[in-house]
Order: C-alpha cells, then sequence, then structure tokens
C-alpha cells in the first residue's frame, strides 16, 4: 500500500502507543491519563498550540504548515474512550482496568492520529493549519457535541472537518464510505408498566403486566412493518425486559422495558417517536393497565457532506486503490454527528480485516492497519491545503 515513507517508518512507535492505550482503557469522560498522554505527545511532537479541557476532557493540537496565508484550517478527529465491558482477548497488552476495554479501535484511532500529528509538525509541508481533535466520550456520552457547545469550531477556526473508523469484515486496509445519511440515529426509551399484582393461581383478581409489556413488544414491530415507508430504515428493539418478583407464582405489579430506535430520517424518527408513546400507552390501557414513557432523543442522524465526502475518497485512493463509494448505511449510531452539524465533512471506515466486530470482548485493533490511516489523515491536509 503506498503509505508515506516517512509514516511507515514510525510504524513499530505507533503500535507500542496503540498497545499502551489499549493495556489502559478509561471511559466516557475520565479519560483522563489518556487525555495526559495525547497532549505530551502533541507537545513533544512540536505543535504550536495544544488545550487540554475542551468538552471537559478533551484535547485539541494545532500545527501550523510552512506557509498560512491560505487561511485554512482542517479539523481531523479521534475518539479516545472505551467501553464498560471486559475483555477476553487474552492478548499479553490486554485491559489492566477490570470492567474496561477499547472494544472499538479507539486506542487505534488516538495512534494513527497521533502518527499523522507527528509527521505533520515534522514536515509541515501545507499551507494553513492543521487541527487535531481527541475527543472523550463517544460511547454514548455526546463528547462530541460537548466539544462543539465548548466553542471548539469557532476557537481554532476550524472550516471542515474530518473522522474515521476502523471496520472488522471490511479487506484490512480498505477505504469505504458514502455521502449523505451514514450512520443512524440512536433514541433510548424506558417503559413502566403498572397493573395489579395477583397469585398466578388466580390471574382474575390482577391485572398481568408481563402479558400487557408481551403485547406491547409484539405491537410495537407494526410500526415498523406497518407504519413506516418499506423502502426506509427503522430498528425499534426492546432490549431489556425487568419485573420487580422473582417468584413462580406470582404475577407482578409492575413491569420495566428498555431499549433503542434508530433511524436515518427525519420524518421516520419523529413518527417513530409519536406511534411508540401511542402503541405503548394505548396497549397497556386495552389490557387494564397503564404505562409512563420515557422516550429520550441521542445522537443524531451522521451525514457526510457530498464535496467533502468526494474529497476523502480522492485521498483514500492514493493509499488503498478500490474505494467503497456506495457503502451500506449503518444503523449504529456515532456522534461525529454533532461535529458534522456544525462543519462540513465527511467519515469514512477503515478495514480492519477479518476479526472479531468492535464491541466483541474478542475484538482487537489490527495495528497494521496504523500507516494506513495515519497516511490518510496526513494527505487530507497535505492535498487539503497545498503548499
Amino acid at each position: 500500500m503506498p503509505v508515506i515513507n516517512r509514516i511507515a517508518e514510525f510504524h513499530d512507535e505507533m503500535t507500542v502507543w496503540r498497545r499502551d492505550l489499549h493495556e489502559n482503557p478509561e471511559i466516557m469522560y475520565e479519560v483522563h491519563r489518556t487525555a495526559k498522554l495525547v497532549a505530551d505527545k502533541l507537545r513533544a511532537f512540536g505543535c504550536d498550540e495544544v488545550v487540554e479541557g475542551i468538552g471537559r476532557t478533551g484535547v485539541v493540537g494545532v500545527i501550523h504548515g510552512n506557509t498560512v496565508s491560505s487561511g485554512r484550517v482542517i479539523g481531523l478527529r479521534a475518539d479516545m474512550d472505551a467501553l464498560p465491558m471486559t475483555e477476553a482477548t487474552g492478548l499479553p497488552y490486554a485491559s489492566q482496568n477490570p470492567g474496561a476495554m477499547h472494544a472499538c479501535g479507539h486506542d487505534g484511532h488516538m495512534a494513527m492520529l497521533l502518527g499523522a500529528a507527528k509527521y505533520l509538525a515534522e514536515t509541515r509541508n501545507f499551507n494553513g493549519a492543521a487541527v487535531v481533535v481527541f475527543q472523550p466520550a463517544e460511547e454514548g456520552g455526546a463528547g462530541g457535541r460537548a466539544m462543539v457547545e465548548d466553542g471548539m469550531m469557532e476557537r481554532f477556526g476550524i472550516q471542515e472537518i474530518y473522522g474515521m473508523h476502523n471496520w472488522p469484515g471490511i479487506p484490512l486496509g480498505q477505504f469505504a464510505i458514502r455521502p449523505g445519511a451514514f450512520f443512524a440515529a440512536t433514541d433510548l426509551f424506558d417503559f413502566y408498566v403498572t397493573g395489579k399484582g395477583a397469585h398466578a393461581a388466580k390471574p382474575h383478581d390482577g391485572v398481568d403486566t408481563t402479558l400487557i409489556a408481551s403485547q406491547i413488544v409484539v405491537a410495537l414491530q407494526s410500526i415498523v412493518s406497518r407504519n413506516m415507508d418499506p423502502v426506509k430504515s427503522l430498528v425499534v428493539s426492546v432490549t431489556s425486559f425487568e419485573t420487580e418478583s422473582n417468584a413462580y407464582n406470582v404475577i407482578p405489579e409492575k413491569v420495566h422495558m428498555k431499549g433503542t430506535v434508530r433511524s436515518l430520517d427525519a420524518e421516520v424518527r419523529t413518527m417513530a417517536e409519536q406511534r411508540i408513546k401511542a402503541v405503548v400507552k394505548l396497549t397497556a390501557e386495552a389490557l387494564g393497565g397503564s404505562a409512563e414513557v420515557d422516550y429520550r432523543r441521542g445522537y443524531p442522524v451522521m451525514a457526510n457532506s457530498p464535496e467533502q465526502t468526494e474529497f476523502a475518497v480522492r485521498v483514500a485512493e492514493g493509499i488503498s486503490p478500490g474505494v467503497v463509494t456506495d457503502t451500506p448505511m449503518i444503523m449504529a449510531g456515532e456522534d461525529f454527528a454533532y461535529m458534522l452539524q456544525a462543519r462540513p465533512g465527511a467519515y469514512i471506515l477503515a478495514g480492519n480485516g477479518d476479526s472479531a466486530m468492535v464491541h466483541h470482548p474478542k475484538y482487537d485493533f489490527n495495528d497494521e492497519l496504523l500507516p494506513v490511516g495515519c497516511s490518510y489523515f496526513a494527505k487530507l491536509i497535505e492535498q487539503g491545503m497545498p503548499a
């Protein structure tokens, strides 16, 4: 693969960084060791400015090119947080923090962006400013929104921004992207169903909440099959069903259910929220009970800007020919969406090869991808702001 020669020279160094980060994962905004390591390295590389505490625990580094007359500023983003899960890889550099694991490859994303910062600070073969963004709390904490709301785009003059994520199942080093909607909006819900408790031998004396809740689970699927345009996408998943009793012979008075809703279209998202609230409440009432619905909107749809997507494809093709430009939409969420709402940009997938899927306890980032992704980040700057 035609990676940048200088970057290939410090592949081993990036691997050391990545494995250290993997061994010391941190969750959500509590990425204090990680952020310090990132900030210390950016300063050691000679970045012109390094700012900590953006969006609570985010880190931003600024690198000026040999000339800055263009006034152009491009941002590059990597995520820093790990997942609250236990690692099962058995690797010598496996997580040393119980209940925390880099199971999504954020350790690799950081190592690639650190490598790009090192290279760009050494060479400065561009006209403008590169801003490297290390974001906390991608995994459910909306760290991207926190950094945007903290004024990051305005403070550093970012005009467009790019992100990248490794993806198992795509051949190692191959890139995949699409313009427009790419990752889904992700919403959360909690349902609280109330009936009347009773002995299991005398169901007529109660109002059976397990029956009500079961009917709700089935009825919710009618939203996807009967309320939505079949050429569009929607996923409604009930993922937890808890009663207040563990006894064999007790009909519980309350049931708590929770789950997620995923959509790729604003109208579908609104329709789903309205129909879910109606279906849950009316189903419960029809069967003699009641239900409260707590529905919370999460990450918005992540949509790539057309012009920046075309540019990202050109850069990626120069590194790994055969870029997939019509990648299927993905129903997972990604809070880079907030940054793409604030500025035009593009998010690309880089193949991790035949590995366990992200969020799996046996997942591991493929270190052979490091110079590929690092070169992509670096060339976005050099080709986007030519000297």
